[in-house]
């Protein structure tokens, strides 16, 4: 999807703590943009866990982000857990 969207991102978020949501959204898109590892979105994910816990507060962030990306982030989770070893390629709906 080759278009511009605002992150959904907690001003209330360290630097650090917004660069690690960050790289976790950046590997989802990598996920629908031609694929990658699902090692890096387990490590990924895990990491942003660490910043946001709350699984309310990721239902949140993925519902945002899927509306202004078409990108969703449960899915992308999902696919690296089925496939541990291997690569995450998804395609967009919508």
């Amino acid at each position: 999807m080759e278009q511009n969207y605002a992150y959904p991102l907690d001003p209330s978020w360290s630097v650090a703590e917004i660069e690690t949501v960050m790289a976790f959204l950046n590997t989802v898109e990598a996920a629908y943009e031609g694929g990658v590892a699902a090692a890096k979105v387990q490590a990924t994910y895990q990491a942003f866990k660490r910043v946001v816990p709350a699984k309310s507060e990721e239902k949140r962030l993925g519902r945002d982000f899927a509306q202004a990306s078409g990108y969703q982030l449960y899915e992308v989770v999902q696919a690296a857990l089925a496939n541990p070893q291997g690569q995450v390629a998804l395609t967009a709906r919508g």
